[in-house]
């Protein structure tokens, strides 16, 4: 069985990309051989041993690819360690968190069959500025502020950990 561990990301404009391949490099600086690829670009999981999937929570949801990921790739992945990440609130308030974990665990009740090593939600950003149609129409989000509360130090702990859980 191969060593290789594949980070497959879904992302909308390129915060969570920029999380797997911090998680990536986290890994690799373990000593681990690391494969970063967006969900969509998956074809097969042949030759990896692990994987750690990840993507926003976005308008209450995870991103559709993501959730097709795990659907598309079910058998391999029961049969596997994965790890899942997502990237939820915009603001570090109590509220959002706790609203947003449940957003999470409600998304990943719909996959009993996946039984994760390690399940994490991370800070979120939000620049209006790279909002595309139909929500660049929308002006109270339009107006709210460029906001990035990613913990790298955070992510980087997360990942750290995942070598033992993975295996």
């Amino acid at each position: 069985m191969s060593d290789s561990i594949l980070v497959a990301y879904a992302t909308r404009y390129g915060s969570t990309q920029e999380v797997a391949e911090k998680i990536a490099a986290t890994l690799r600086e373990s000593g681990l051989t690391v494969d970063v690829q967006p969900v969509k670009q998956v074809r097969t999981l042949d030759g990896y041993r692990a994987v750690v999937v990840g993507a926003p929570l976005y308008m209450f949801d995870w991103l559709k690819e993501a959730r097709d990921f795990l659907s598309r790739q079910r058998a391999v992945l029961e049969e596997m360690p994965v790890a899942v990440f997502a990237l939820g609130p915009t603001e570090d308030k109590e509220k959002d968190w706790t609203e947003t974990r449940a957003q999470l665990d409600k998304v990943l009740s719909k996959f009993p069959w996946l039984t994760p090593v390690a399940v994490e939600l991370f800070g979120g950003k939000f620049d209006p500025a790279k909002l595309t149609f139909p929500y660049n129409l929308v002006p109270g989000l339009k107006r709210m502020p460029v906001n990035d509360i990613r913990d790298w130090d955070t992510i980087c702990a997360w990942a750290n950990g995942l070598p033992e859980k993975l295996g």
